[in-house]
């Protein structure tokens, strides 16, 4: 289930179910019979449920779980404002199935309350939640009750995440067939709790219509493409990745780039370092290899070994022209590519260069920015929404976009995205973003493809920070990965993946 679908898909898929047969009350049906069996689940020992039912097809679902509710034993106390006979005909449909009493919807609906159903908006909301309602979301969060809500919270844009003037924070989510965007995307994620996706009847096979291209980034993702060593390898075929070194004072950014190639299985990686640099360089360096590069000509050079085929620029190295001849030259060398931090913010003031650049090869180029970075390259698409920011970013520069943070995107330029579904907040410490890029430098140095190799760095990226926990710096970060690398060769060997 590692499809990701918009609203507009979502609606899309519910479609062709009902075209291909399944009655659309049969699907509310499963989706309101899934509620009340995630607040059993959860909460046995309530006696008493406070339904929140809107004005749409999520206030159906919101009926439904009341009725069965209702029937397994809880005090049931449902709010809903306005004519029941005035909503959408499944919704009308199910409300005249609950026998039950109908209260006003305000916060006096919470009071003796055990747990909390929002079933107020769905997925499309298109409008900020203001008013009594927003008054009402207000006191449901205040009341310290668990909350499960109705495929998102309410007030979460299903799509990109975003709040829409206030929003529900969820115990747990009960979605449907599949997850959407904005349950991965940050801050729709921190207002879900724990997401559980139910069936309720819509066939797989509708999938194929619709083609989404939208991805959780989970193992299951990219593992078949994963490139685990072969007994009759050798360190040459495992690909010999370079990381390009900054200054004598800035070293230490390149060198845990090259750690994490080497740790994520590059067979040789060469730190291309400034003359100044050297000696700090190889003193603190043993299996990873050190060559004297000082200019772009030195690079051209270097890149110009065929047994060298992938190069990371950018930890380190310096804002300026000296930066941006480095990339150019990396760039008009037939090597895979993955520019970071200074390398990309070099190209402040002139993307089109770069973007020119990237469009005349074959190999494949990674661009790795956090959200001040990408603003400085892709000026013009900061005010989108993260998901559509790095799409576009990716279709026009050429490249495969990683746009780091909580909840990091991997765009391709033929517009499939991955969301990451694993992370932790102790990446927020100096050099993680250098070790991630050298992790993606080792995968690509691997043969692996640009956007399968970045999607799976940002998972082993953050399945090492989870795994380690607090504490943890940036050096950490790549002796965590034998442990999970060993877990993933166990689970591909037995397809058990998750």
């Amino acid at each position: 289930m590692l499809e990701l679908l918009t609203v507009e898909e979502m609606a899309e898929a519910d479609r062709l179910a009902i075209a291909g047969g399944v009655p659309s009350l049969v699907l509310m049906e499963n989706a309101g019979r899934a509620v009340a069996d995630e607040v059993s689940r959860r909460f046995p020992d309530a006696a008493t449920v406070a339904v929140l039912c809107g004005p749409g097809n999520n206030g159906g679902d919101g009926f439904v779980a009341a009725r069965h509710l209702m029937e397994r034993g809880y005090k049931v106390r449902l709010g809903f404002g306005g004519d029941a006979s005035r909503l959408p005909k499944d919704a009308a449909a199910m409300a005249k199935r609950y026998d039950g009493k109908l209260q006003p919807l305000d916060p006096d609906l919470l009071a003796g309350a055990d747990v909390i159903v929002d079933a107020l908006f769905g997925a499309g909301l298109g409008r900020p939640i203001t008013g009594e309602l927003a008054g009402l979301i207000d006191a449901a969060n205040a009341s310290g009750l668990p909350i499960v809500a109705v495929d998102v919270p309410s007030g979460i844009d299903g799509t990109t995440g975003e709040v829409k003037g206030v929003a529900i924070n969820a115990a747990s989510t009960v979605s449907f067939f599949r997850l959407k965007p904005g349950h991965l995307l940050m801050p729709g994620r921190v207002h879900c709790g724990e997401i559980n996706v139910a069936d309720i009847g819509i066939p797989d096979s509708v999938l194929g219509t619709i083609e989404p291209k939208t991805f959780a980034n989970k193992p299951a993702f990219w593992l078949d493409d994963y490139p685990w060593p072969k007994p009759e390898g050798h360190k040459y075929a495992r690909g010999h990745a370079v990381v390009v070194s900054g200054p004598l004072w800035s070293t230490g950014a390149a060198r845990l780039g090259a750690r994490g190639a080497l740790r994520i299985g590059a067979g040789l990686v060469t730190v291309a370092s400034p003359r100044d640099a050297l000696t700090v360089n190889a003193a603190q360096l043993t299996a990873i290899m050190v060559r004297e590069v000082d200019d772009a000509r030195a690079l051209t050079e270097l890149l110009a070994d065929a047994r060298k085929n992938a190069v990371l620029i950018g930890p380190g190295v310096g804002v300026g022209e000296r930066t941006k001849e480095m990339v150019l030259a990396a760039l008009a060398s037939p090597v895979a590519v993955v520019l970071d931090a200074d390398a990309i913010t070099s190209f402040a003031g002139d993307p089109r260069t770069l973007f020119t650049a990237i469009s005349s090869r074959q190999a494949p180029v990674v661009l790795t920015p956090h959200d001040g970075e990408f603003a400085r390259l892709f000026a013009d698409l900061v005010p989108a929404s993260k998901l559509e920011r790095a799409r576009k970013a990716a279709a026009q520069s050429g490249a495969v976009i990683v746009l780091k943070g909580a909840d990091t995107i991997v765009a391709s330029p033929d517009q499939r995205a991955s969301i990451n579904a694993t992370t932790s907040p102790w990446l927020a410490t100096a050099g993680t973003g250098d070790v991630l890029g050298g992790m993606v430098l080792g995968l690509l140095a691997q043969g692996m493809g640009g956007f399968a190799g970045a999607s799976a760095a940002v998972w082993l990226h953050g399945a090492a920070a989870r795994a380690f926990g607090p504490g943890l710096i940036s050096e950490d970060l790549t002796e965590m990965l034998p442990a999970i690398l060993r877990d993933l060769a166990a689970r591909k060997q037995g397809q058990s993946l998750c």
